[in-house]
């Protein structure tokens, strides 16, 4: 059995990430299927508490290291298996890769995390149909955004920035997953598809793909 654990659910885009990152660097990992649905959902369950108290996925275990959010797994990773990197060398092509990490998994994916969703249904009182629009909404939003930036780019590269697959490749192909689910149009963001055909052709992230997960339905 491997000393990297996972506690992941095939759709989540955070545990997608993850994933993403422990394949680049060619790492081994057992993962822990915690099912965010069944039974009123796992991860809220006293056992899955005792090792998250934010009740979320992932959580990543490395011996007696317990690591919660994503974004931060993957930086751990980054320090103590160093190669390949996944943040450039260069500290403003580093802060840009983290930057545009960040757009999407500080600005879009939470406000359409799925307890937001159930908030907006169980709570609100939102539609089915008014939930999927707000949910495409912030997508979109933010997506216009991040094709602007990558228009703008001088030199632009096979992935997000440059030519070799960083953290922010890690965060932009699970939250393509999500608009292709709510069945946003990507016509509109030409560079944003392209980044995303050539990522999957890659095996480190097709292996990471929900479809591809023990726990996938």
């Amino acid at each position: 059995m491997s000393t990297l654990t996972l506690y992941s659910y095939f759709r989540s885009s955070a545990a997608y990430r993850v994933r993403i990152a422990l394949n680049l660097k060619g790492l081994d990992y057992d993962i822990v299927p915690v099912h965010l649905v069944r039974d009123g959902g796992e991860h809220l369950k006293p056992a899955y508490r005792a090792l998250n108290a934010n009740a979320l996925v992932p959580t990543f275990i490395d011996g007696d290291v317990n690591i919660h959010q994503s974004l931060a797994i993957i930086e751990y990773l980054e320090d103590v298996h160093p190669t390949p990197a996944l943040l450039p060398s260069d500290p403003a092509t580093r802060a840009q890769v983290r930057a545009l990490a960040l757009d999407i998994a500080a600005d879009i994916h939470p406000i359409d995390n799925l307890r937001v969703l159930r908030f907006l249904k169980r709570d609100m009182g939102v539609t089915e149909e008014q939930k999927n629009a707000w949910y495409v909404h912030w997508i979109v939003e933010g997506f216009k955004a991040l094709e602007a930036r990558l228009a703008a780019q001088t030199s632009p590269g096979k992935f997000v920035v440059g030519d070799t697959p960083t953290l922010a490749d890690c965060c932009l192909v699970p939250q393509i997953y999500n608009a292709n689910r709510f069945k946003v149009d990507m016509t509109q963001f030409p560079h944003i598809a392209a980044i995303h055909a050539h990522c999957q052709t890659l095996e480190a992230f097709q292996r990471a793909a929900p479809e591809a997960q023990p726990d996938a339905e």
